[in-house]
């Protein structure tokens, strides 16, 4: 077949194109519709210390520590008694992230949550923690050895998912990849594809046994 063949058959049977990939954009919109949305809260926390080389070094190593102090059972379960939530520390710390930017003094504490105004105050607690341990680490420090941490800003959260765009023009997408798939499969059953007991063993993979006489 040349390509004016296959533009021949696109505009004869384009309706059934178009037909599937409505369909399929309508079912992943509708998809999506019905998923609970759940936001994520970004919250950042600034550390920092004396402002020299040795020093910054110092605060840069232990961001990791920090994180690590952060992301543990003990803290999940110090966030949850202070906000009286109804779970337990494994499953808040399932829809917790903490970790260090690779560029910056800076710890990224990221929340989901159902409830966006919830996740904001889960982040904030969780750096009120980090906070409240420098604060007591610090006490036996001097002012010049001293490590501090602090919010960089309020946390804000945006929705997270459903992704309703893009699970919208990806099922679009894929109806339109069904649907050409789909009338050049048609194409080629009406143009006598499998008229001979040779062509069905081709298409399927399997011997003819018998065939019905015509």
């Amino acid at each position: 077949m040349e390509l004016s063949d296959y533009l021949r058959i696109i505009r004869r049977r384009g309706w059934l194109i178009i037909l599937l990939a409505i369909l399929t954009a309508g079912a992943a919109f509708g998809f999506s519709k019905m998923q609970t949305p759940i936001y994520k809260s970004t919250a950042q926390m600034l550390i920092t210390s004396r402002p020299d080389f040795g020093q910054t070094q110092a605060a840069r190593e232990l961001r990791r520590d920090f994180a690590r102090y952060l992301l543990s059972s003990l803290r999940a379960k110090e966030v949850i008694d202070i906000l009286q939530l109804d779970m337990d520390p494994r499953a808040l710390l399932g829809n917790v992230a903490i970790a260090p930017a690779s560029d910056a003094n800076i710890i990224t504490i990221e929340v989901k949550n159902p409830d966006g105004e919830l996740a904001n105050q889960i982040a904030t607690k969780w750096g009120d923690l980090l906070i409240q341990y420098r604060t007591a680490e610090n006490a036996s420090l001097p002012n010049a050895d001293r490590i501090k941490a602090q919010h960089l800003d309020d946390p804000r959260y945006g929705l997270d998912s459903p992704k309703t765009k893009i699970n919208t023009a990806a099922g679009a997408i894929f109806g339109l990849l069904l649907g050409l798939v789909l009338i050049f499969l048609l194409e080629w059953l009406e143009s006598g594809g499998l008229r001979r007991p040779e062509d069905v063993e081709r298409f399927i993979d399997v011997p003819v046994i018998g065939k019905i006489p015509t």
